[in-house]
C-alpha cells in the first residue's frame, strides 16, 4: 500500500505574500490533511511563519521532526530570522531563504522523501543579491537537479500553454526557437498530458511572426522551422496543429479545439493564461483571485507553482489570495497519482 503523497510547499520570499498563503493553503486543506490523502510540508522561515500567523490570525502548523514525520501537517525549518527581512521589499536575506527552502525541498524530493515539490514566489532581485544567479525558479530547479533542460507549462482549468523560450530577450527566440528545442518540449508537453489523464492530446503550435509569416511576407521561421516539425510528428499519428497565428490560437484553445499550446516566447504564453486566470474587481481594482499554474516539466522531480509573483504592495495585509496554491498543489498530487507504483 502506497503511503499519502507528501508535498513540499516552498513559501517563497519571506517579504513577500507567499508565508501568508502557504498558511492559508493549508488551513484549507486541513480536512483532507486529516482523512490522510496527503502530507504537507511548509520549508521556510519558522520565525517567518510564526510572525505570519500571529499577525493574521492563521493557524500554525508544528514543526517536523524528520524526514519521516507522519504529522498531516508541518514545518520544515530552513532557519534564518525575521527581523532580517525588510518587510515588502527585495533583500539579499530574503533571496538567501528562499534559496534554502528550495535547495532542502530538492534534495528531499530527489531523496524521495516528499513526492513533489509546490512553490510559492520568489524575488528573482533577492534571489541574486543572495549571490545564486538564476532568471527564476525554472533555471534553478534545473541546475540543482541536474537537468539537460526544462520546460514551463502554465496551467488555468483546461487552458495549457507550455514555452519554447522564456526568460531571454525577444530578439533572441528566433535563434533558440530552433527544431530540436521544439521537438524537446512537444515531446515534454505531450508526456505531461498523458500523465493528466489525456490519451490522445491535442496540440497547436503558436506561430513566431504575424500571421504565420504570411507566405514568408513578414518572415520564414513559421515556415522553415515550425511547419516541417508539424509534418513529422502528424505524420506519426500525433495530432498537431501549426503554426497557427498567435491572434487566434489560444481562442481556438478555449473554444475546445486544442488541449494544449506551444507559445514561442514568454509574454505570448503568459499573457493569455494571466488574462483568464487573474480576476480584478472593477469597481476597487483590487484582486479577487490569482488563478493559474506553472508546471516545469523535464526535471527529474515533479515541480508545481503559483502563477503570480511576490506581491510585496499587500504582503502582511491579510488580503492574498491562495487560490492558485491550491490549484498548483491538486496539480501536484495529480501528476504524483500518475507516477509509476
Amino acid at each position: 500500500m502506497r503511503r499519502p503523497p507528501v508535498l513540499a510547499v516552498t513559501v517563497g520570499d519571506p517579504a513577500g505574500i507567499g508565508p501568508e498563503i502557504s498558511l492559508k493553503a493549508a488551513a484549507s486543506v486541513a480536512g483532507r490533511l486529516g482523512d490522510g490523502e496527503f502530507r504537507l510540508r511548509l520549508f521556510g522561515c519558522r520565525q517567518v511563519l510564526e510572525g505570519t500567523a500571529r499577525t493574521l490570525s492563521l493557524p500554525l502548523p508544528p514543526l517536523a521532526a524528520g524526514e519521516d514525520d507522519p504529522s498531516p501537517v508541518a514545518i520544515w525549518d530552513i532557519g534564518g530570522e525575521a527581523d532580517a527581512v525588510p518587510a515588502g521589499r527585495d533583500s539579499a536575506e530574503g533571496g538567501r531563504q528562499s534559496y534554502e527552502a528550495i535547495a532542502q525541498a530538492v534534495r528531499l524530493a530527489l531523496s524521495g522523501s516528499v513526492s513533489a515539490i509546490v512553490t510559492a514566489p520568489i524575488s528573482k532581485d533577492s534571489l541574486n543579491q543572495a549571490g545564486h544567479h538564476f532568471a527564476g525558479h525554472t533555471e534553478l530547479l534545473a541546475k540543482l537537479t541536474s537537468a539537460r533542460d526544462s520546460v514551463m507549462l502554465l496551467a488555468h482549468g483546461g487552458f495549457r500553454v507550455s514555452h519554447v523560450t522564456t526568460h531571454i530577450a525577444l530578439e533572441d527566440v528566433p535563434k533558440r526557437a530552433t527544431a530540436e528545442r521544439m521537438r524537446r518540449v512537444l515531446d515534454l508537453t505531450l508526456d505531461s498530458l498523458h500523465r493528466l489523464g489525456i490519451s490522445e492530446p491535442r496540440i497547436a503550435f503558436a506561430a513566431l511572426n504575424p500571421h504565420a509569416g504570411e507566405g514568408g511576407l513578414f518572415g520564414r521561421h513559421d515556415i522553415d522551422v515550425t511547419a516541417p516539425v508539424v509534418a513529422d510528428y502528424r505524420s506519426r499519428g500525433h495530432r498537431i496543429d501549426g503554426p497557427v497565428p498567435g491572434d487566434t490560437v489560444f481562442v481556438k484553445m478555449r473554444a475546445g479545439a486544442y488541449d494544449a499550446v506551444i507559445a514561442m516566447y514568454h509574454d505570448q504564453g503568459h499573457i493569455p493564461v494571466k488574462l483568464l486566470g487573474f480576476q480584478v474587481d472593477p469597481a476597487t481594482g483590487r484582486w479577487l483571485a490569482l488563478s493559474g499554474v506553472n508546471i516545469t516539466l523535464g526535471l527529474p522531480i515533479i515541480r508545481t507553482s503559483v502563477d503570480h509573483g511576490t506581491a510585496f504592495d499587500i504582503a502582511g495585509r491579510g488580503i492574498a489570495h491562495e487560490s492558485s496554491l491550491l490549484e498548483a498543489m491538486d496539480y501536484a498530487l495529480t501528476l504524483t497519482r500518475a507516477q509509476p507504483a
